[in-house]
């Protein structure tokens, strides 16, 4: 076997393409990871706020989120033999309004619904739960399960221990073209040359699109910019993941003691797709404001560093995962809208299922790309 040719190709290496590229080398498969940019996971995989939780998705992906916290999470360090810093200290998603805790209503409603341990409580509990929460939050949706881990250390977990098992990383090596052979897929072309492979994993975010229209694919979703930042090291002072009901504010303390938040300035033609992942000026205080009326008592933290990433934006709100009938040999894993990271780790698993078409851990139906089919 040519160094370009492989069983399986996986496209991206963000953490869903590097888990991918895990799952597959640990079944003794040979894989190629083809990534366009000259670091590992340089995209939304390195640039969230690291939840792992079951609360507030869609009911068509919570199955995959509980999964994942039960059977995968706890263990993920020890398999990958690195510490991915996973907490489960819970989730408390907030509301300010009566508006709010109608939506944390009908999230708790549809998740209890399907067996999650979700239950609406009140400011004071909040309080009691997280003391350092103001007296404007007036209730909270709250999931003790839920929790949070490190992106970064997360993705480069995956990445390392699929080295180890064989898997050849090619970075900086964008794909330019699929390629099918006798009605199927089997090629890949890139600037380093045409590599081929059994099936091929489309996981490049937002680049999937592009890719993707080469076979006549179009995955309907769009390109959001987030911004997120972090503090100094503070003292400990909670565990629990935040969020709130409009999902404009997110974030943890870390195990080192900094905290980690994204959130949305307010500011859309600031936010809107511009080309480039940089934060601003303007942006980045406007966050800080919001959080502060959330954590009055981090008035006075430094932050260490800013950043930003594109978030691929599905139109229903949810992935596509799976094979797609029109193209054998194509399996597609994009439009992750921003609930990716906490799911990696299923979702790789899946997606090596699929690539070499084995009966599923669980049913990806609901995410199937031909769901977008026009219906007679």
């Amino acid at each position: 076997m040519s160094d370009k040719t492989s069983d399986v190709i996986v496209v991206g290496a963000g953490i869903i393409g590097c888990a991918t590229a895990y799952y597959l080398a640990k079944k003794g498969v040979s894989v190629t990871i083809l990534e366009a940019d000259e670091v590992i996971g340089n995209g939304g995989s390195t640039r969230n706020g690291g939840g792992v939780r079951q609360s507030g998705r869609d009911p068509r992906e919570l199955p995959l989120a509980m999964y994942a916290v039960k059977n995968l999470w706890p263990t993920l360090s020890e398999e990958l033999g690195a510490d991915v810093e996973y907490c489960q200290g819970g989730n408390l998603r907030l509301g300010k309004t009566e508006r709010h805790l109608e939506i944390l209503r009908g999230l708790r409603d549809k998740a209890v619904a399907l067996g999650l341990d979700m239950r609406m409580i009140d400011g004071d509990e909040v309080r009691a739960i997280n003391p350092y929460l103001s007296e404007e939050v007036i209730g909270a949706s709250w999931c003790p399960t839920d929790g949070h881990a490190n992106p970064l250390k997360a993705t480069y977990a995956y990445y390392t221990a699929a080295r180890r098992l064989g898997a050849r990383f090619y970075s900086g090596c964008p794909v330019l073209e699929l390629r099918k052979v006798k009605g199927e897929l089997r090629q890949v072309v890139t600037p380093e040359g045409t590599f081929e492979a059994g099936s091929v994993v489309v996981a490049a975010g937002y680049d999937s699109r592009k890719i993707l229209n080469t076979v006549g694919i179009d995955v309907p979703m769009s390109n959001v910019l987030i911004e997120a930042l972090v503090t100094e090291m503070e003292p400990p002072m909670f565990k629990q993941m935040l969020g709130t009901a409009d999902a404009d504010f997110y974030g943890h303390q870390t195990s080192h003691g900094s905290f980690v938040f994204g959130g949305d300035s307010g500011f859309e033609t600031v936010n809107e797709d511009n080309g480039h992942d940089r934060t601003t000026s303007v942006t980045a205080p406007a966050i800080c404001r919001g959080i502060l009326r959330y954590i009055p008592k981090l008035a006075n933290a430094k932050i260490v560093r800013t950043w930003a990433g594109f978030e691929d934006v599905c139109i229903d709100g949810v992935p596509v995962l799976g094979p797609v009938d029109e193209v054998p040999g194509l399996v597609v894993a994009c439009a992750f809208t921003g609930h990716g990271f906490g799911i990696s780790p299923i979702v790789g698993t899946l997606l090596a299922e699929s690539a070499l078409g084995e009966p599923t851990t669980l049913d990806i139906s609901a995410f199937r790309y031909d769901r977008f089919a026009a219906r007679a």
